[in-house]
């Protein structure tokens, strides 16, 4: 069964657009394209890992990037709307199979 990874066939592609708030080498943060909040940015390693559980010890230096690019996005979004909220979702919360993390403010819209 194969399984749609969005983030590896749509976005990293280029065949979805997307519009980037932050990009390092091996990760990419961008504004959600159907977001469920009113402030949605999403960011994810370029490198597909399937969640966050199926990290391992190689990817310590992966991890370390994703973090401070989390940081630094929940930052500003901290500083513009005074609070945000860090999200990563598990099994079959999981609606595409590649570790991300959703930075959001506001009460959810949908």
């Amino acid at each position: 069964m194969m399984t749609h990874n969005f983030y590896c066939d749509e976005v990293l592609s280029g065949k979805t657009p997307v519009q980037k708030v932050m990009e390092t080498d091996h990760v990419l943060a961008y504004h959600h394209t159907k977001p469920s909040y009113p402030v949605h940015i999403v960011a994810f390693p370029k490198k597909h890992i399937d969640s966050f559980i199926a990290l391992g010890d190689k990817d310590n230096d992966l991890l370390l990037e994703l973090f401070k690019v989390i940081r630094q996005v929940a930052e500003q979004v901290t500083e513009k709307h005074g609070s945000c909220r860090v999200i990563t979702n598990l099994g079959d919360y999981q609606d595409s199979k590649h570790l991300h993390f959703h930075i959001v403010h506001g009460n959810a819209i949908k």
